[in-house]
């Protein structure tokens, strides 16, 4: 199914961003997370995260407006190899949040946030880690306005299997923060 891009004009994005549903992700949303090819070359990872997400590993959540389709996603990592990121118990793993860019700045990132730390308190999970580009200010903004703070330099290095089964080989450069939850 392709998603034609939608236009959106901020000043009315009342009009929009209650009818908002953050849900858990379906493997038919799986294609809808390429954005129309923007990120195909991560379909390997998605897929991967889903099937992590079948055996209790993840917990994959998107933001869907009705009639339009995926404009949002979170991914969190229950538990890692990377005690210090996630470690089953205590620390939960945020990661692959994206809002499509004509829904940005409206409020959807910090609502889409307080879905997931509620969801982490109910699994009784006191923190959330998550590394994000030192380039990526706007990430950063939000993420310290929601009370994360810088705790470390991360290399972020990793690698995945792109669309066409091609093993690729990132390099960016992270801030690691981490954020304390509570009831």
């Amino acid at each position: 199914m392709k998603i034609e891009p939608v236009h959106v004009n901020q000043t009315q994005s009342y009009l929009w961003i209650d009818k908002v549903i953050i849900r858990h992700l379906i493997f038919s949303d799986l294609l809808q997370l390429e954005w129309n090819g923007e990120y195909k070359h991560l379909r390997q990872v998605y897929l991967n995260a889903y099937k992590n997400r079948n055996q209790g590993k993840n917990v994959l959540w998107v933001a869907d407006l009705p009639q339009i389709g995926v404009i949002g996603q979170v991914f969190i990592q229950l538990n890692s190899v990377r005690k210090d990121l996630a470690d089953g118990f205590f620390s939960a793993y945020l990661y692959a949040f994206r809002i499509k860019p004509e829904f940005r700045n409206a409020g959807l990132g910090s609502r889409i946030y307080q879905v997931v730390e509620k969801d982490l308190l109910k699994r009784n999970f006191r923190e959330i880690t998550l590394n994000v580009a030192k380039t990526n200010e706007p990430a950063i903004r939000l993420y310290q306005r929601i009370g994360f703070e810088i705790v470390g330099s991360e290399p972020g290095e990793w690698s995945f299997r792109d669309h066409e089964n091609k093993l690729q080989n990132v390099v960016e450069p992270a801030w690691k923060m981490v954020k304390s939850i509570s009831l």
